[in-house]
């Protein structure tokens, strides 16, 4: 029987394996889509409209070019948690993630109520930053104000 169960998981490796670095090729060719793309679209540019709406495409895309480095760090770490035998498991509190979490985000690292954990205090944190921010900002544009008026 422990033979079945090795043979399961060698299968199982293989599929994972296989699925992480085939979404590891798309997304490398997506960015080297993209790369490509940029530099001959500057030269097609015309007036200040088409500046203006090329600026914000190529915004656009180096926004995207970003998102898709970032998951192939993602993939590139659930290979290595595939390869030293921590796959599947969640890095905050150690319980197995589950398969159809796996099979939907195959590079998760966390389980759903850790990953949501982390969601909220990011929200809360940002927020956070965000009223030690705004207070700050409103009173530079009183200060503007009153000097302009002043």
């Amino acid at each position: 029987m422990p033979r079945a169960k090795h043979n399961d998981h060698g299968e199982r490796y293989g599929a994972l394996k296989t699925m992480l670095e085939d979404r590891r090729r798309e997304i490398q060719a997506k960015l080297r889509s993209l790369r490509e793309s940029l530099p001959a679209e500057l030269a097609e540019v015309k007036d200040t409209e088409e500046q203006s709406v090329h600026d914000f495409v190529q915004a656009v895309e180096v926004a995207l070019m970003e998102m898709k480095s970032a998951t192939l760090a993602k993939i590139d770490e659930a290979v290595r948690r595939l390869e030293d035998g921590s796959y599947g498991v969640c890095t905050e509190c150690g319980t197995e993630i589950s398969e159809a979490r796996l099979k939907a985000l195959p590079f998760a690292a966390m389980c759903r109520p850790c990953q949501e954990r982390e969601e909220e205090s990011k929200i809360h944190n940002d927020n956070r930053a965000m009223r030690d921010f705004a207070p700050s900002a409103l009173n530079r544009s009183r200060n503007l104000e009153s000097l302009k008026h002043g």
